[in-house]
């Protein structure tokens, strides 16, 4: 057999299984190390049955998971209901803009918390107007808790409002006509189908907030220790072992919740959209009666809440960086200048935090964009929940987790016959970011794979083309939008990693811009981190819109 025909016949079969080598070499083997590391069952009966652990940490994690998740879907619901039933000028920017908590770094949160609501922050200098103040509502649990709100009430809004937008109007209309009034026919007719989109954003957010790292870090410190913040301050302790031990139940707990969430996934996509969906009203129409009245003015007041939680904070970054004692100053960003040119080699230096950032994101999109292709072609061709809980797993471990793993076996250096093959720095963080934005390539490209006319995959087959030439030159182009969308998640996803990024980066000049925002941020200096957050700000906004307008153009041509 010609050598060229037979590789051209199996291309697809090899790229499956390099693709399978690289998720076991940078995901599951450094997973695998830290189970090592844990040891045997002793030290996980030492962790569960001691008092510290399980109510101080896992107790704790849960707690203001459980709490993070009420308050996410109390303020997410309200906006998926506004988004489904009213229209509005700028409504399909508003709901675009609910995909924000994939790509916003979790630190510029943070970071924003503290520019709007800190002791010097704009609420305090606001109230101050009128006499009072100041108020201290930052580093407490609460703070913790309403900014994981911020970054997962989108989440569930979204969710929720595909579920409402797939409610047939019919279906309301023939209850109401059968005599029930507008309140059971919305306990009887609309709950019953929004509650699977409520449970399945509530769990989404849950499994997030549970592993959440950079905001409790940020907001609580080691005072409120989740298990996240608590094995990174093991691994600065240099304990390993212990933070293995901690990672390996959280990872065990998380990829629980995950399978569960995939299975209603998988049973919630059976159902169809609406033939007919429920019309939106005019949301500045005078029109209706109280109840209308009373209703627009309930959207006012959540509005004004929502300008204050979701805008706030990130105008307030902006603000606090060109606010000096004396008014408008640019000090903080000739900080960031000076730092870079005669800052020691030791020190923080923006410069090489953005290159990094960029070069980073760039080696992200290069291994990530075709890893997630690879996978969305086999796991479609599959089609089994444990190949593709298997190629999503990472959704479910954290970066610290990963990171951990990465530090302990490719830094460190695995032994080979007699040598220890070392990864950088560099290398590793790229390997870590790979993993955690490759997953929501697979997620963007493979309904679009799936929605594709079989026949027309059948018919190039027939006239002799191979798997591979069908996939490059007929599926991929009809895919466009969602390698697109791939392709932006995963430079932005790079752009904010922070959880494995501070692991892998600590004593090297490896670190990224979430990184020098944490460390500026930790020196209580709130200037340079807000200016080092607004930058952070700008670069993933713009690379998000610039690979996102690429990625239209590619389809328009």
């Amino acid at each position: 057999m010609n050598p060229g025909r037979w590789l051209e016949r199996h291309t697809l079969s090899l790229l499956g299984i390099v693709t399978s080598a690289v998720l076991v070499v940078l995901f599951y083997y450094p997973v695998a190390i830290v189970f090592a590391d844990a040891g045997g069952l002793d030290a996980f009966l030492d962790v569960l049955t001691d008092r510290f652990y399980l109510f101080d940490i896992f107790g704790f994690t849960a707690y203001q998971a459980l709490l993070s998740t009420l308050a996410s879907v109390a303020l997410g619901l309200p906006g998926a209901y506004i988004l489904a039933r009213y229209e509005f000028p700028g409504r399909r920017t508003i709901r675009s803009l609910t995909i924000l908590p994939f790509v916003m770094p979790s630190i510029l949160v943070a970071i924003g918390f503290v520019a709007m609501f800190g002791q010097n922050g704009l609420f305090n200098d606001v109230v101050g107007v009128i006499g009072l103040g100041p108020y201290s509502l930052l580093y407490n649990l609460p703070a913790i808790v309403a900014a994981h709100a911020f970054y997962n009430a989108p989440l569930v809004a979204r969710v929720t409002n595909a579920a409402w937008e797939s409610v047939d109007a019919r279906e309301v209309e023939t209850a109401r006509s059968l005599g029930a009034g507008r309140f059971r026919a919305f306990r009887d007719v609309l709950v019953p189908q929004l509650l699977p989109a409520i449970l399945t954003g509530a769990l989404l957010t849950f499994i997030f907030t549970f592993m959440s790292f950079p905001i409790v870090l940020a907001l609580g410190g080691f005072q409120y220790q989740t298990v996240e913040v608590w094995v990174y301050a093991l691994v600065q302790r240099l304990d390993y072992s212990e933070a293995a031990v901690l990672a390996v139940l959280e990872t065990t707990l998380s990829l629980a919740l995950t399978y569960g969430y995939l299975r209603y996934e998988a049973r919630q996509s059976a159902v169809s959209r609406a033939s007919r969906p429920l019309p939106r009203k005019r949301l500045f129409s005078g029109d209706g009666g109280l109840a209308e009245t009373l209703e627009r003015a309930g959207v006012a007041v959540y509005l004004f809440v929502v300008l204050v939680l979701f805008l706030g904070p990130l105008v307030s970054t902006v603000l606090e960086s060109f606010t000096g004692p004396s008014g408008f100053t640019l000090r903080y960003y000739e900080f960031l200048v000076t730092r870079q040119v005669s800052g020691a080699s030791f020190q923080t230096k923006p410069g090489v935090a953005v290159q990094n950032s960029l070069l980073f994101g760039v080696g992200t999109l290069l291994v990530a964009l075709p890893m997630g292709v690879v996978i969305a072609v086999l796991t479609r061709a599959r089609k089994s929940r444990i190949v593709e809980a298997v190629a999503m797993a990472p959704l479910a471990v954290s970066g610290v987790m990963v990171g951990l793993g990465m530090l302990r076996g490719l830094v460190f250096g695995i032994p080979i016959a007699g040598t220890r093959i070392r990864v950088g720095g560099a290398v590793a963080i790229v390997a870590a970011h790979a993993v955690a934005a490759y997953p929501f390539v697979t997620r963007n490209v493979s309904p679009m794979l799936a929605g594709i006319d079989r026949r027309t995959v059948e018919s190039a087959r027939a006239l002799g083309a191979t798997r591979v030439r069908t996939l490059v030159d007929i599926e991929l182009p009809l895919v466009a939008v969602g390698l697109a969308a791939g392709a932006a998640f995963a430079f932005a996803i790079s752009i904010g990693e922070f959880d494995s990024t501070v692991i892998l980066a600590t004593g090297s000049s490896s670190y990224t811009m979430p990184v020098a925002v944490e460390r500026f941020l930790g020196k209580q200096t709130l200037g340079p981190a807000t200016a080092m957050g607004t930058v952070l700000l700008v670069v993933t906004a713009v690379s998000f819109v610039i690979i996102d307008r690429l990625g239209g153009r590619w389809e328009g041509g």
